[in-house]
């Protein structure tokens, strides 16, 4: 068992941070909003930091789970910043979706001071972290990748070495592109079946068992049909990651036409007042185009 640190205790890192305590991992966490660390040390046995330096000094293993690269600087350096609290040797684990330029940045950093690093963002959403089967995608070396990989399978069914740092960041574009097509297309498709006067339910039973089975389809059409959305991984936190894949795109002159469209379906579902709705409500737009 390994000595950790996780900092970050959002819907993601709070149930994370979770599974390693429930692994038999000694684990201290941080979250700015210090109630919560608080909360999950009472319920979980470990110990809460006031800064994420004392969260991390002593651990072999520091995990970080925050919002983007800004929140990533804030919490990594400066004089109560991660780096400055785990010795020589120790790894940083970072699950935050962000650019590959950070994790690259976060590499040169970590090893300039003898110490290891790992970008390793993930995918399977709120109740993937729940229930410790999300897929992490991860870059770095694989001398860092191996001493965390044992750690990180206590909330990962899934733990994959992609290629050098930012290679996890890369690969985790390349999921978040292919759900926000594939998502509408199962919108429009869901509302042509409701406006033809269809049985979704039927239509989706059968379609499921065919080529067009998603897990998107599996896990929120039913919803989309009933025009529910007050769950799941929010749309302000899905327009934030396809501005990562459109800026990398811009630099390495893939063209993303669809992803750019769909990036805008989702702003008008913020000004429709859906910043914290499923990312499933696009289907929402079309139903107000309806009308």
């Amino acid at each position: 068992m390994a000595t950790c640190a996780f900092i970050g205790l959002g819907i993601m890192g709070y149930p994370m941070a979770g599974h390693l305590a429930a692994k038999g991992h000694e684990v201290t966490v941080y979250n700015r909003t210090a109630a919560k660390a608080e909360q999950w040390a009472q319920q979980h046995g470990g110990r809460a930091a006031p800064t994420p330096r004392a969260a991390a000094e002593g651990a072999e293993l520091v995990f970080m789970c925050v919002g983007n690269d800004d929140d990533i600087r804030s919490v990594a350096y400066g004089e109560d910043g991660a780096l400055a609290g785990f010795g020589k040797g120790c790894v940083l684990v970072d699950h935050t979706t962000a650019s590959a330029d950070i994790a690259r940045e976060l590499e040169g950093e970590a090893n300039g001071q003898g110490k290891q690093f790992v970008d390793a963002p993930v995918s399977g959403g709120q109740a993937g972290a729940e229930n410790g089967v999300l897929t992490i995608m991860c870059g770095g070396e694989e001398a860092a990748f191996a001493r965390a990989r044992p750690a990180m399978e206590a909330y990962g069914r899934a733990v994959t070495l992609m290629g050098p740092a930012g290679a996890g960041q890369l690969t985790k574009m390349v999921n978040q592109l292919c759900i926000a097509g594939l998502v509408q297309g199962l919108a429009e498709g869901i509302n042509f079946g409701m406006r033809a006067g269809l049985d979704m339910e039927k239509v989706i039973a059968v379609i499921s068992k065919g080529a067009a089975q998603s897990w998107q389809m599996e896990n929120r059409a039913k919803t989309m049909v009933e025009g529910k959305f007050d769950f799941g991984f929010p749309v302000e936190w899905m327009r934030k990651d396809l501005k990562i894949c459109l800026e990398e795109a811009n630099r390495n002159g893939a063209l993303l036409p669809v992803t750019a469209l769909i990036d805008q379906y989702y702003h008008q579902v913020i000004k429709a007042g859906g910043r914290r709705w499923d990312t499933s409500s696009l289907i929402h737009n079309l139903r107000l185009l309806d009308r």
